[in-house]
């Protein structure tokens, strides 16, 4: 089976010759169909450096990322625009909402860039509002809506048009633990329902422990790596916690 993503000795430079910083070396790795994988490390360990490069958002110094069998980093702004369009969604630490325009047609926005036709739209956001038990919402302008409803949103407005790669940086991070949980319970149904295949960056093991693997990065090189597989989330949870009080000698470092 072909992965989704492949990082082949991702590095990244920033400076010049006299102040040179190393924020990503040689990092590769795969993320197969339907995986639901973490990223964790420390503050400036590299983890969002890593999410911006994978993104397009910013540009590898050397190595190789593909999609799909697609190398990104050879793509011009015109193929990017089209990649980032039709195979990427992002969920931020903010929900990024646009204030004029209701639930409904923030989810809407993804499918009619992409010029699907109006009656599809509605069917298909209907069916991602109903996944995600955003339903009451969708009438609703972002200023009527918890933290929580917004980033459910805009997780619908992510998966709506059926991306290759969803890409979450922090999503749960502006949110208490009840609505943060309820985040983590709609990613893992667009993950198991939806077979979404979703690249989480999180500081928080709580939220790590949802995915089905786990990439701890430290000063910029991939540090370790642990797979859930038959574990409860409760005993994902306690290996996390091992592997970051591991890697700073405090979990509180890492949280």
């Amino acid at each position: 089976m072909q992965p989704v993503l492949t990082c082949q000795n991702i590095e990244k430079y920033y400076g010049n010759k006299g102040n040179l910083t190393k924020a990503l070396d040689s990092i590769g790795f795969d993320v197969q169909p339907g995986e639901f994988i973490g990223i964790m490390g420390a503050s400036g360990s590299g983890k969002t450096t890593l999410l911006n490069c994978i993104s397009t958002i910013d540009n590898v110094t050397s190595g190789h990322i593909f999609i799909n069998g697609k190398e990104i980093t050879k793509l011009n702004s015109r193929q990017l625009s089209r990649f980032r369009r039709e195979d990427l969604g992002f969920v931020f630490q903010e929900a990024n909402l646009l204030d004029t325009l209701t639930a409904r047609e923030n989810i809407a926005l993804a499918l009619t860039i992409c010029n699907v036709p109006p009656r599809e739209v509605e069917t298909r956001v209907k069916d991602i509002a109903e996944l995600l038990d955003i339903t009451d919402t969708l009438d609703k302008n972002p200023y009527q809506l918890s933290g929580g409803q917004k980033q459910r949103v805009a997780a619908a407005r992510a998966m709506v048009s059926e991306p290759s790669l969803v890409l979450a940086d922090e999503p749960t991070g502006a949110l208490d633990s009840k609505n943060a949980k309820m985040l983590l319970e709609s990613f893992k149904t667009l993950n198991t329902q939806r077979h979404a295949t979703i690249l989480m960056v999180t500081h928080d093991s709580y939220a790590a422990s949802y995915c089905s693997r786990i990439l701890f990065i430290k000063d910029g090189k991939l540090f370790n790596e642990i797979i859930k597989g038959d574990k409860t989330r409760k005993e994902f949870f306690t290996d996390i916690v091992a592997v970051i009080s591991f890697l700073g000698g405090d979990s509180a470092d890492v949280l």
